[in-house]
């Protein structure tokens, strides 16, 4: 995985696959838009997320205007979108801004 422990990683469709789908372990990944204003708002989760839970689950962010084909492929819709995938498996999707209690239960029921 090219995240570093603690840090959110930028993923794209040239590295999809090969950053999530082929990566062991869990990875959270946040389907996001700059023009996005509940995407700026989770941002500041992602970053606790990567730093609280950063020995189990790898955080990356996937920008969908300019990865078309990722989000294409996840069927992603509206924005934010958090999915969690385990062993390049989707395991758990959350559609929509979250609040820090919602998203530490999300996490904690999918871990």
């Amino acid at each position: 995985m090219s995240a570093l422990a603690g840090a959110v990683a930028d993923f794209t469709d040239a590295g999809f696959e090969r950053e999530v789908l082929k990566a062991s372990g869990t990875v959270l990944v946040d389907f996001w838009a700059a023009w996005c204003g509940p995407c700026r708002l989770i941002a500041p989760l992602m970053d606790w997320v990567a730093s609280d839970y950063g020995d189990c689950v790898s955080v990356g962010k996937l920008e969908v205007d300019a990865n078309p084909q990722t989000r294409d492929a996840y069927q992603v819709q509206g924005i934010p979108t958090l999915i969690l995938f385990r062993n390049g498996e989707v395991v758990a999707r959350h559609e929509g801004a979250i609040a820090k209690p919602q998203l530490q239960s999300f996490l904690d029921a999918n871990l």
